[in-house]
Order: C-alpha cells, then sequence, then structure tokens
C-alpha cells in the first residue's frame, strides 16, 4: 500500500512533532492537499519541504506562482473571470505550450477545457490552493474590481450607513466589502510593482496615487464618503487608534498573500481635508534575495574600487542619497558580498526590511526608546565583525560608529547628504571629532534612483545641436544618441518599466585624511577627490543616458546640475 503523505512527512523528518501531526491529519486527512497547508501553516514543516513531497507524490513539479513573474503574453490568454473560476495561474508561454499553475495538476478534464479556451497546449504544474489565490489578486487586480467593490457596497446600503453612523465606524471597518477595498487596492499596487501608496482627501473625493518607478501616478478616485472608513481601514491593520484623527501617527502592518508576507510602513497626517494616508511597500513579495553588487548594473568604473574597499578590515563605508534612492539595497548587496562564513556579522535597522540568513538583525523601536545609538553600543560588546547601521541620525551613533571603525571592526552605514563629498562634512557638523573621522572613513557611495526606459519600447533619437553643446563640451564629431520609450503594454504606455541608479565614489585618500584633520573644507576634499578620480553623480547618470538605460529627463529630476561633466 503507497505511503501517504503523513507518512512522508514522518520519513523525511523523523523529529517531527507527533502530537501535533496527529492533530492535524485527524482534523484535514492524512493525505489530502489542506494538510500540506496546515503543516506549513502550523511550522512543523518548512515550507519548500512539505511542497516538495506533494510534488513528488503527485510525480508534477512544484511552482510557487506568487514569486514565479507571469509573462503578460499568458495572462492575457485566460480572462480573470474563468481564473478565479477554475483556481488556476497562466504562468508563461514557450514554443506554443501555455504553463498553468494548478492545485490539480492531474484533473484531466479542467486540462482539456483550458486548452480549448487557450487553443494552446497546456502544461500544468502544481501549486497551493493559497499561493493561487493570492498570484490570482496580485496579477489580475484592476482598478475595475475596486470599482464593483464600491458598487456593491452602495448596493448594500454600507456607503450609506458610513453617512450617518460615524459612531459605528469600528464595526464597519470591519465589514468584508471594506476589507475587500483595502486588500484589492493593496493588491493592486503590489501587481503594479509600486512603492508608495497615498490615499488623499480632496473637496469632494478622495484621491489614490501609486509611486511607480519612482513617478507618482493617479491610480482612481473614490467617494469622499469612503474616505474615513478606508483611513481607520488601515490604522486597524497597523493597531492605531482610529479616534485620534488630530495628530500625526505611524505604523506598521503585514499583508499576507498566499504564504508570503509583505510589510508595509504607513503614515498618517491631518489636513484641513481629512487624513493623508501614505502607505511604503518595505520589500514586495519576492523571495529572489538581495541582488549582488555586480547585478545592479554599477558601473565599472565604480564597482572595481567599491568591491576592494568592502574587503577591507575595518574602517566605515557610507551610501548617501534621499529616501527612497536604494541605500538599503546596496547596503545588502554589499554585506552579501562581505559576508564570510567564519565572520560575524550583524545589522541595526529601522525596519528590517530583508532577512538574511547568517546575520543577526536587530531593529529599532522608538516606543520603548530602542535607537540606534543604544543597540549599537550593546552590539558592540556581541563580538562583531562587521556592523551595518541602517542611518546614522545624531551624534551618538555616528561617534560611536566611527569609533568602532578604528576598533577593528567593519561599518556600513547611511547618510542622508546631498553628494559623497558631504558626508565627509556631515559628521564633522553633527560633532564628531576630525580626528575620529579621518582614518575611520573608507568611502563614500552617492545614489540615486531614476525610472529606466523599457526594453520592449525603447527607440533612439538624434538630440537637437542645442541639446548636445549642453550636455557635452566637444560638441565636433559624431553625433551621440539619446533614448527614450514611445509605450507599450508592458509599461502601461508609459515608457518607463524598472530603476536605474546613478552612482558617485569618493575613495579617502591620505590627501584627502590630511584635509579632513585641519578642519575639511569642502570645495579642498573635492578637489583632492576629482585628483584620485571621483567623477560627480551627473557623469555616471550620463552615461546611463548614452547607454539607453534611461532617458535625458530622467537624468535632469535625479541628478541636478553641481558640476560640469
Amino acid at each position: 500500500m503507497p505511503a501517504t503523505y503523513a507518512d512522508l512527512l514522518r520519513q523525511a523528518h523523523p523529529y517531527l512533532a507527533e502530537n501535533e501531526l496527529i492533530g492535524l491529519v485527524n482534523a484535514h486527512g492524512a493525505d489530502d492537499l489542506a494538510l500540506v497547508e496546515a503543516v506549513i501553516t502550523a511550522g512543523l514543516v518548512p515550507h519548500a519541504d512539505a511542497c516538495r513531497l506533494w510534488s513528488e507524490r503527485l510525480g508534477i513539479a512544484y511552482i510557487d506562482p506568487v514569486n514565479t513573474i507571469a509573462s503578460p503574453e499568458a495572462t492575457a490568454l485566460v480572462p480573470a473571470e474563468i481564473v478565479r473560476k477554475a483556481q488556476v495561474l497562466p504562468l508563461y508561454v514557450i514554443d506554443g505550450v501555455i504553463t498553468l499553475a494548478m492545485a490539480d495538476p492531474l484533473d484531466k478534464a479542467m486540462v482539456r477545457r483550458l486548452e480549448g479556451i487557450t487553443g494552446l497546449k497546456v502544461s500544468p504544474m502544481f501549486s497551493l490552493p493559497t499561493e493561487i489565490r493570492g498570484a490570482i489578486e496580485l496579477r489580475y487586480s484592476t482598478d475595475k474590481d475596486i470599482a464593483a467593490i464600491i458598487k456593491e457596497m452602495e448596493a448594500t446600503g454600507e456607503v450609506i450607513a458610513l453617512q450617518h453612523a460615524p459612531v459605528e465606524l469600528e464595526r464597519l471597518c470591519e465589514s468584508k466589502s471594506l476589507i475587500r477595498l483595502a486588500d484589492s487596492l493593496i493588491c493592486l499596487a503590489l501587481g503594479e510593482r509600486a512603492s508608495d501608496i497615498h490615499i488623499e482627501p480632496q473637496t469632494g473625493e478622495t484621491r489614490v496615487r501609486l509611486r511607480i518607478d519612482g513617478i507618482l501616478e493617479e491610480l482612481l478616485l473614490l467617494p469622499k464618503v469612503l474616505h474615513r472608513a478606508l483611513i481607520s481601514r488601515v490604522k486597524i491593520m497597523c493597531d492605531l487608534n482610529i479616534s485620534e484623527t488630530r495628530y500625526p501617527q505611524d505604523g506598521r502592518c503585514t499583508f499576507k498573500l498566499g504564504f508570503n508576507k509583505v510589510d508595509f510602513r504607513v503614515s498618517f497626517i491631518p489636513t484641513i481635508k481629512g487624513e493623508k494616508c501614505v502607505i511604503r511597500i518595505l520589500g514586495g513579495v519576492s523571495k529572489q534575495g538581495v541582488l549582488s553588487l555586480d547585478r545592479m548594473l554599477i558601473s565599472q568604473a565604480i564597482l572595481k574600487p567599491l568591491q576592494r574597499v568592502i574587503k577591507a578590515p575595518n574602517g566605515i563605508v557610507f551610501v548617501t542619497g534621499p529616501t527612497g534612492s536604494g541605500k538599503t539595497t546596496t547596503l545588502y548587496a554589499a554585506l552579501a558580498q562581505a559576508n564570510i562564513g567564519d565572520l560575524n556579522v550583524s545589522t541595526i535597522e529601522d525596519p528590517v526590511e530583508i532577512e538574511l540568513p547568517g546575520l543577526t538583525q536587530s531593529q529599532t523601536d522608538d516606543h520603548i526608546d530602542l535607537k540606534f545609538g543604544m543597540l549599537l553600543r550593546a552590539l558592540l560588546r556581541q563580538d562583531p565583525d562587521i556592523i551595518l547601521v541602517g542611518e546614522i541620525r545624531d551624534l551618538e551613533t555616528a561617534r560611536i560608529a566611527c569609533e568602532a571603525a578604528l576598533t577593528g571592526h567593519l561599518v556600513f552605514a547611511t547618510l542622508h547628504t546631498n553628494n559623497a563629498i558631504q558626508a565627509i562634512a556631515r559628521l564633522m557638523e553633527i560633532g564628531v571629532e576630525a580626528h575620529t573621522v579621518a582614518p575611520s572613513v573608507l568611502a563614500v557611495l552617492g545614489q540615486r534612483l531614476a525610472a529606466r526606459i523599457c526594453e520592449r519600447c525603447k527607440e533612439s533619437y538624434v538630440p537637437s545641436p542645442e541639446m548636445v553643446a549642453r550636455y557635452f563640451d566637444d560638441a565636433e564629431g559624431e553625433t551621440p544618441l539619446f533614448y527614450t520609450g514611445k509605450g507599450c503594454d508592458a509599461c502601461r504606455h508609459k515608457g518607463y518599466k524598472g530603476r536605474i541608479a546613478f552612482h558617485e565614489l569618493a575613495i579617502v585618500t591620505e590627501e584627502m585624511r590630511g584635509i579632513i584633520g585641519r578642519g575639511g573644507d569642502l570645495d579642498l576634499l573635492t578637489a583632492s577627490a576629482k585628483r584620485a578620480g571621483y567623477q560627480p553623480l551627473r557623469y555616471d547618470g550620463l552615461k546611463k543616458v548614452l547607454l539607453g538605460l534611461t532617458t535625458i529627463e530622467e537624468l535632469e529630476a535625479n541628478a541636478p546640475f553641481e558640476w560640469t561633466v
């Protein structure tokens, strides 16, 4: 008699908690797909192991549909209503075969029906039902779905109830329709790769905007009567006081999508027309992990010296730039390259955006006065080799970080400055002594993010002579080509898809250390850095314009003119 799934679990995991497994078997059966989800939810078996065992039992490969990129071509072949009814997810089309994620890939009748609908041969793969439902919401949520939810609320009288019963706001915020509205809005933002959701009160309506590829775009307009209820729903998700509308509030929450989770940082602020809410999406749903430095399209003139610096035994390396410029991503990539198995690597972050295996990660908490300085001081007693400080905000943290760099630790940290050179001056401005800054700082990497041209609709053009003269000192010779995106379905007719970073790297030389020790004159530091090969951010940005990675308009928007390139 073939072994049941429960038996396979016992064989693969002999130290499994038997009493817990028996309870789940009694509830779901010893050989049922629901048992697979139950053991994952209960944390008895790692997700990958649980799915692998069921996949091997079926003889069909497993795929995580939430973290798999589905092609627009495949998505367009199966209408949303069929996808939701059949609980399948189209993934991609190769050589006339469409690959579908299915909870029951052995359902031959369903496979035949889907082949009739798509006109293609179907290659089924196994996915968990919960994952398929989450992926469907991620791929198929549209503003039309939100409009349908609002119509449903109007038909059931919930909108009228919100107008006339504000005292029952908390009860109404737990209504299924309002929960669906908030969830659909979040899924839509995730599907559009947004970094932020803005919920803004206007005179007669509520405007919802998404920041996609750094550009803020209007998504939809909601009836003003829903505004307070939607804001309150988000506050409930963050465990905040919904009756407080006079003061700013900050919170965090987690949204589950399949067996994945997405973390959000949320801010509320009172305005003359009501409370405005901004939801920052931290990390997205992907489990692709941290990008390596050599995959981040960093120019070789910057990448090679940066890779040498992060292998130093001690010192401090700063990454500077405004909020949302990708500093944390770059720091994680640097950590991943510097992290050798026999080293103790620790981070202090606000918040922890990506959990990295092998690292000790700590998170600040202002509610209990657990700040960067306090955690950093404690961390130095934990025998660290490499330390990441998410942000240096005050003198205490800056001084401890620099002193740690002087006492044999390699420190990575971020600062908010306009360029790399200013980071050195900034340390002294907040009170760190010059004799501490000079020997401790190894290098400063400045960074900005710009929208990347969509590869599917990219086209070149010849810039005008005036534009050439503006960006190039020597206007003679062959006229360079610039690029733009004309707009297509893949980029939602915006011409941009994804992000590209501009960088500048200032390696602190002995000459610069002498200038820092004498007070750190910014002009002298800049001149010394240039003699050592430093090029400003705008220089790297222009190189990426000429390579066709972004547009000249994005260069102007994200790398303001400071020096002659």
